[in-house]
């Protein structure tokens, strides 16, 4: 029996949705030739991670056997599967392999970052392929929501494993390559050990619609509007963008985009030869010399992002434009589960305007870019994997799909991030479970989620916060009164005094207690003046604040 194995080890991306990153590696155990499929961020929010800009997956492991990093591969543009390319490059500093349009957006990134973009190299589609150690690595086009995502073809010498990265199974995708069945059907005939498989829409059980469907409806609505017509979608949705610029050009509207990243997406997607014929667009400024009725903006922040475009036009002007009563705004996107307040701020914000909201609960003006429960099922046929191994999909999602391919015949196993897989038997087994988590792009430094920063400032975010300054003399005595700043702290408690002065008061006549010892000891010290200072605001108040002592000694 040999002592090599082929393991599969998800780092993000597998009991959540974001951040997708997943190691697969070959080789005796702890000597494993490795390497990683997607490097993704996920979006953090205010409730759990207050100011911080992007959360990564802690790569730690990895990091620690960067020298067994063969390369790193790619399947498409979206946030979750590129966006930490950049930020982890520095840590990992493999070659990166991606398809034309992923190549040209990861290039973005990795300029931004001050790095080498020759770094990433562009890949070809199926039947061509990269060596990476042990591994040889081949990009098998399918249909998404962004274009040219791939599916990889990854051979080892221990079998044949695919990774579908995100997909829906779509003939018509107007924009990227449709799905190919017999193209799959070939890959799959020498025999496949393991489909790694996208679990995102496992509870929906109908078959996946394409995004051909929308284009009559989209251009019905468009045509029937009479004030300004304002459209918001995933900005990587580039098929989608050109259903809806198309509606509006039929309609006679100049079309305005806004938003770096919607921008960013159509010139990629032009310079790449992915997209033709895109209608023509106007800049704001010029859109400003248009009468209202003939034009249609495309705008991000279809998730309610506060900084997007539609937030901002929810709120007032934005680029010199600005919506008014009688105008149309149409979500052409599903809300991610967790975004929903932000959308619905931005939906009441435009309903105060008089502002006509058309959202996807009808079904007429979003497709999902995620294959559905019959669409898995038709894979799973079409690959006839030995084993499926659920991924991008939270716990629940993973759990469903594996029951499902239990149901259909197929050996599989709930894999989630940490745990590693040795997929070498004829059963999948855990081989082993390795310490993951996340890590916050906080500002341009990175932090560990456990460090206690963000912990901190939800903290004082949730309780305010106190800056006590002591200052003593030569003979550790106090030297006058000690103060106070309050920041995020009622002015007045039920003392009907200045809470600072109540504090302050306070503060003094623990300073006035305090015997030699305590007053020489700086530890000590601080730890009573934060003592008092709770006391005292939870008297006064009902809070506990975060308390800053500052001691001087006059030496």
């Amino acid at each position: 029996m040999s002592s090599e194995r082929l393991i599969y080890l998800p780092l993000g991306g597998a009991g959540e949705i974001g951040m997708n990153a997943y190691v697969y590696g070959y080789g005796a155990p702890d000597e494993e030739r490795l390497i990683l499929v997607d490097l993704g961020v996920a979006f953090p929010d205010m409730d759990g991670s207050p100011g911080v800009d992007l959360i990564l997956p802690d790569i730690t492991w990895l990091k620690e056997r960067a020298d067994r990093l063969e390369a790193v591969f790619i399947t498409h543009a979206h946030e979750d599967h590129v966006g930490a390319v950049a930020h982890c490059y520095e840590a990992l500093g493999a070659p990166i392999y991606a398809r034309a349009f992923t190549a040209n957006i990861a290039r973005r990134k990795m300029e931004e970052q001050g790095h080498p973009e020759d770094a990433v190299q562009t890949a070809s589609a199926w039947p061509e392929t990269i060596k990476a150690g042990p591994f040889t690595v081949g990009f098998l086009p399918i249909s998404h929501s962004v274009p040219e995502s791939s599916g990889l073809v990854i051979d080892s010498p221990e079998g044949r494993v695919v990774h579908s990265g995100d997909f829906k199974l779509d003939p018509t995708p107007g924009v990227g390559e449709l799905f190919d069945p017999d193209l799959w059907a070939e890959v799959a005939k020498p025999g496949v050990r393991a489909l790694i498989c996208d679990s995102t829409n496992v509870f929906s059980t109908h078959p996946g619609r394409s995004e051909s469907e929308l284009g009559p409806e989209i251009q019905k609505l468009v045509a029937g509007a009479t004030g300004m017509v304002v459209a918001t979608t995933f900005a990587s949705n580039v098929a989608r963008l050109k259903t809806l610029a198309e509606a509006g050009e039929r309609a006679g509207r100049s079309i305005v985009l806004l938003g770096r990243a919607m921008r960013r997406m159509i010139e990629a997607a032009i310079e790449t030869g992915v997209l033709a014929d895109f209608p023509k667009v106007v800049s704001p400024e010029e859109a400003q010399d248009i009468p209202r009725a003939n034009l249609m903006l495309l705008v991000t922040g279809s998730q309610g992002e506060r900084r997007a475009a539609s937030a901002q036009l929810a709120r007032g002007k934005y680029m010199g434009l600005e919506l008014a009563e009688g105008d149309l705004f149409l979500f052409s996107s599903k809300t991610i589960p967790g975004n929903e307040r932000g959308v619905i701020r931005i939906i009441n914000q435009l309903s105060e305007k008089g502002v006509d909201v058309v959202d996807d609960s009808s079904g007429r003006y979003h497709v999902s870019g995620h294959a559905n429960r019959p669409d898995l099922e038709r894979m799973q046929e079409i690959v006839k994997p030995q084993i499926v191994i659920p991924m991008h999909g939270e716990h629940r999602h993973l759990r469903e799909h594996a029951k499902l391919s239990e149901k259909n015949g197929l050996q599989s196993v709930v894999a989630v991030n940490g745990m590693m897989i040795d997929l070498s038997g004829n059963a999948p087994t855990v081989a082993e479970y390795i310490e993951t988590g996340r890590t916050y792009l906080d500002g341009s430094v990175q932090i560990g989620a456990l460090d206690g920063i963000v912990r901190d400032r939800i903290r004082m975010a949730l309780n305010g916060h106190v800056i006590v300054t002591v200052i003593l003399d030569e003979e550790d005595e106090p030297l006058g009164e000690p103060w106070c700043d309050l920041k995020g702290l009622a002015e007045t408690g039920t003392s009907n005094a200045p809470l600072v002065e109540v504090m302050e008061e306070d503060l003094h006549q623990f300073l006035m207690r305090a015997g030699n010892k305590t007053l020489r000891d700086d530890d000590a010290l601080e730890e009573g003046l934060k003592r008092i200072a709770r006391q005292t605001c939870m008297a006064e108040i009902g809070k506990k604040p975060e308390v800053t002592v500052v001691i001087s000694r006059m030496r």
